[in-house]
């Protein structure tokens, strides 16, 4: 029996549910969710020898990803979640994969055996298609059927590509469905899901990584009833992050940039006032955010605060902050664009008294 794998469809209410099985088994299956072949997703970083050529998996890119800016020094930092809830980044995408030298000394070896992102062969069925010129079926919507290679193209200048998911068990990733093609030098293939630096920039916002959002407070941690706390981040808190994706052997890269924009502000309690009332402080001209406090402003209405209406009573107010950051990018081919915005949140404990003589 062959050892390659197939998929059958069906839908159930207005989904579509593609089953992964043996091919000498496919008619006795009750349909269920696709099972991954692959392993937990891998970023940036593929296999590169001397020689540049790359061997990357199919759940392990090739791309190339560097901080530009605001990647250096300490802290804790963390990823942006995406304001609008229907963004996310790419699921599956093309890319170089073998050279006609690598993929004859991996299959000869039996070291590779993902012919796509679900489509797993043996090392026969690798030699019959890539070097006897056996024709085989592509796992796209279309069923298409995908031409043979003789001596894996050996000779030629150019790389075989292959679907790629950092996560496969993404129903998305079914996107992907063309087994491992070739596409010469120079060249990036014409068709759904190849790469652009759109993809790219998507990718690179996705390991855009910034710092922890802790508020400067006066008083720190502790409030006092009816009087306003002051919030503040210092100019030099929050700077741009450029994140580099560049995917090897194509000429294509992507710089996604992202910029503070705004603080939010959510007290942890309905009784509490923020300034301004909508608890968004704007960032000001010189990258700073609402003003510090000085002596001889407690009982001023703050730029950027909080002011509490009623004291914990032994369990502290979850303030939380949240960094809006606006997205942009730019690419090779003179493109660029906006992306969606992104925010990362931190929560502060807040302790708030009862009336008492503070420093003024």
């Amino acid at each position: 029996m062959r050892s390659t794998r197939s998929t059958s469809r069906s839908t159930i209410g207005t989904a579509v549910v593609r089953v992964i099985a043996p091919l000498a088994i496919v008619s006795a299956l009750v349909p269920t969710p696709a099972l991954a072949l692959g392993g937990p997703g891998h970023e940036g970083g593929g296999s590169v020898d001397d020689k540049g050529n790359l061997g990357a998996g199919v759940t392990h890119s090739s791309i190339k990803i560097s901080y530009k800016s605001g990647g250096d020094g300490g802290g804790k930092k963390g990823n942006l979640a995406p304001i609008d809830p229907n963004w996310k980044p790419p699921a599956c995408w093309y890319e170089p994969a073998y050279t006609p030298e690598q993929l004859k000394k991996a299959a000869e070896a039996g070291e590779v055996d993902d012919a796509g992102i679900h489509e797993f062969w043996s090392d026969a069925i690798f030699i019959d298609h890539y070097d006897k010129g056996e024709a085989n079926d592509n796992f796209d919507d279309e069923n298409s059927r995908a031409e043979g290679y003789k001596n894996y193209n050996i000779g030629k200048d150019g790389y075989f590509w292959r679907g790629v998911a950092p996560d496969d068990t993404d129903p998305d990733s079914w996107d992907c469905g063309r087994i491992m093609f070739w596409q010469d030098a120079g060249t990036v293939p014409d068709i759904p899901h190849a790469p652009t630096p759109k993809m790219l920039a998507e990718y690179a916002y996705d390991k855009v990584k910034v710092p922890d959002t802790k508020v400067e407070l006066k008083p720190e941690a502790k409030s006092t009833v009816n009087m306003p706390t002051w919030v503040w981040l210092d100019k030099g808190t929050f700077k741009d992050v450029k994140v580099r994706a560049e995917l090897p052997n194509t000429g294509l890269w992507a710089e996604t940039t992202a910029k503070p924009k705004s603080l939010h502000l959510e007290p942890g309690t309905a009784d509490a006032d923020t300034f301004p009332a909508s608890g968004e402080c704007e960032i000001n001209d010189d990258g700073s955010i609402g003003t510090p406090y000085a002596k001889g402003k407690s009982k001023q209405d703050p730029p950027c605060g909080i002011k509490y209406l009623r004291a914990t009573d032994g369990k502290p107010y979850q303030l939380k902050a949240s960094i809006t950051w606006e997205i942009s990018w730019e690419g090779s081919q003179n493109t660029g664009a906006n992306l969606p915005d992104g925010t990362f949140e931190t929560t502060q404990d807040m302790d708030v008294q009862e009336v008492q003589s503070i420093n003024r």
